[in-house]
């Protein structure tokens, strides 16, 4: 299943056994339609995402940011400690893709080394 939107709040590394780290993160998904009243009606859908590939991911889902999601949904039903019934929707996720939006990227540079300009390239030309 593919779903895109956008991340709720910046994505959390947790540990877990067998030296294992998951990412956590929230995406909404927004859709609007019209009744038969003519009326628009906004609807938002959160999925609560896990990525088991890599932590380093999390560096880049960040608040706002757009993301195209591929993996597996599952529903989660529980009894709050208040007693009353909760639901919700889990997206284990297999592929991220990045759509833009959210903090603004720090610029990643490349350590700056020794510029030789006296090296010369292998190919002529």
């Amino acid at each position: 299943m593919n779903i895109t939107g956008r991340v709720t709040a910046d994505a959390q590394v947790r540990n877990v056994s067998n030296s294992k780290t998951v990412v956590n993160f929230s995406v909404a998904i927004n859709d609007s339609y019209k009744n038969k009243a003519g009326e628009r009606i906004e609807q938002t859908t959160y999925f609560d995402c896990a990525y088991w590939l890599s932590p380093k991911v999390a560096q880049i889902l960040t608040k706002g940011t757009v993301v195209e999601l591929t993996g597996k949904v599952s529903a989660r039903a529980w009894t709050g400690s208040d007693g009353q019934p909760h639901a919700g929707l889990n997206f284990n996720t297999s592929q991220i893709k990045l759509h833009g939006g959210g903090k603004k990227a720090e610029a990643v540079q490349a350590p700056a080394g020794n510029n030789n300009d006296d090296t010369k390239d292998d190919l002529p030309f």
